[in-house]
């Protein structure tokens, strides 16, 4: 056989491996194929990914197949780039013959970061692929499924074919309207899993955190990595990147925490660990807070476990306010309000047959006017009248505390130099927790705090002022003076 007879025998031998390996179409991990069978997916094989060692968070990320958007939150090292990836292959997987969306925030980004993942796990995987790149487009061999990229910094250009999936990277850095689009192409009918998904890192309470999180769509789903989930990273990983980062932007960064880092968050001690299920307690009275606004009406029905029997000694961190439930009435009235009280309270179990109830709020309700010869709390007892069950005392601020001190207390209650946590609040109270996120103080036009807050969004600071004023009462250093025992703060 002369050189040339050889070398063309070798070339076709090379030919027809190289054709045979990029013939490879990514299978499902062992620990997704009972989720697969569980959905009717029976027909697509039980192969292997060989080369991705899933974390767990991860694991719960691609098993979900039946919500239509999914989330993958985390910190950094957290494996959201690969998260973003291998669902993008497992949804191509799923739509033989269909067409799926990879975008990201700029083209920057796309290129240097989402793509190459994306193509490292290619060649990894040994999958089989043609990349259009004047269309920035790839088509796999196997099932002849097809991928775009795409930037979301012109949602306009979104434009195109039906899409059956869809995974965004750091979604938090696009804008609301480039997911709004997507949404829009979502809606291929030959699709066998419709999915739209994005992974991202926390960037404060921005609309990716209302959607995902403050929301409670049933379509919507959020998985939330946590650090040190990630045993492939060097040990001392997370503590070398303390020393390279401000201590809220590495919460944020390197924790996947949500935190306001804009500095201008009033209620700066308020955390998730402020939130928790709480219950009525038959055998602790209640607790009715109100701030005075008619549009909202806003109040919180709270109780208060105090184990301080001696009332001579000073606050010692040993009282808890467990916030039950919030009324929120747009346009309304303080009969409206307390009537809204009674229909709540009435519907508990285990209601006993007389209830100790007291009364909080601002000094504005102690006043007269125009349009009413009764005050607020006078206008409170008289639709109380007929309810016997309920024993009522007042605790009005007679005046109201300075806006900073009020503020200082509700702070320190909700989480003390000594970490103690002393207001915790029901999750079905979402406008007082949204406040305890999203409330700021309001700014000159040089970007500096001027002192009060914020009030451009109506919807804000009612429930959280309302509650503030429980605290002030409760949880307020208020001075003694003659022979009362006591302490000066």
């Amino acid at each position: 056989m002369n050189f040339r007879n050889l070398e063309a025998r070798l070339l076709k031998i090379e030919r027809r491996r190289t054709q045979q390996s990029r013939e490879t179409q990514i299978g499902f991990p062992g620990w997704l194929v009972p989720e697969l069978a569980n959905h009717g997916f029976v027909d697509l094989g039980q192969g292997s990914v060989s080369k991705y060692e899933a974390l767990q968070a991860q694991m719960n990320f691609h098993s979900d197949l039946t919500t239509r958007f999914k989330g993958y939150s985390g910190p950094i090292g957290s494996g959201k780039s690969y998260a973003l990836v291998y669902e993008a292959l497992f949804l191509s997987r799923l739509n033989p013959g269909l067409v799926g969306l990879v975008g990201a925030p700029t083209y920057k980004m796309l290129q240097d970061s989402t793509q190459r993942t994306f193509f490292d796990v290619l060649e990894k995987e040994g999958i089989a692929f043609d990349f259009y790149k004047q269309e920035n487009r790839i088509r796999f061999r196997a099932n002849k499924s097809e991928i775009i990229f795409r930037t979301l910094e012109n949602p306009e250009r979104l434009r195109g074919p039906n899409l059956a999936w869809f995974a965004v990277d750091e979604l938090t850095y696009c804008r609301e309207d480039a997911w709004t689009r997507l949404l829009g192409r979502l809606r291929h009918p030959d699709a066998k899993r419709l999915c739209g998904s994005a992974v991202w890192t926390p960037k404060g309470y921005d609309w990716v955190h209302k959607l995902f999180l403050e929301t409670k769509r049933p379509d919507y789903k959020l998985v939330q990595a946590t650090p040190r989930e990630n045993t492939h990273l060097p040990a001392d990983f997370y503590e070398s990147l303390k020393d390279s980062y401000a201590e809220r932007f590495y919460r944020q960064e390197v924790l996947g925490e949500y935190l306001d880092l804009m500095g201008g968050s009033v209620y700066y001690a308020f955390s998730e660990q402020n939130i928790g299920t709480t219950k009525f307690d038959p055998r602790l009275p209640l607790c009715w807070a109100l701030d005075f606004n008619v549009d909202p009406m806003c109040s919180v029905i709270c109780q208060i476990e105090d184990t301080t029997k001696d009332w001579t000694r000073p606050y010692d961190g040993r009282k808890i306010v467990r916030v039950l439930d919030e009324i929120v009435l747009p346009n309304s009235n303080t009969v409206s309000a307390a009537a809204e009280f009674i229909n709540r309270v009435t519907a508990y179990e285990d209601l006993p047959s007389q209830v100790w109830l007291t009364i909080y709020g601002d000094a504005s309700g102690n006043q007269r006017n125009t349009k009413s010869s009764r005050t607020d709390y006078e206008l409170i007892r008289e639709v109380f009248g007929p309810y016997r069950e309920f024993l009522i005392k007042m605790k009005p601020n007679r005046s109201n505390p300075g806006l900073q001190d009020r503020i200082n207390t509700t702070n320190n209650a909700l989480k003390s130099t000594s970490g103690k946590r002393s207001i915790i609040i029901d999750p079905r109270c979402q406008q007082l927790i949204k406040d305890f996120r999203q409330v700021k103080w309001k700014r000159d036009a040089n970007g500096n705090t001027i002192g009060s807050l914020d009030q451009s969004d109506h919807e804000r600071t009612h429930v959280s002022d309302a509650l503030g004023y429980l605290a002030a009462v409760e949880f307020g250093m208020h001075p003694f003076a003659g022979e009362r025992p006591g302490y000066i703060a």
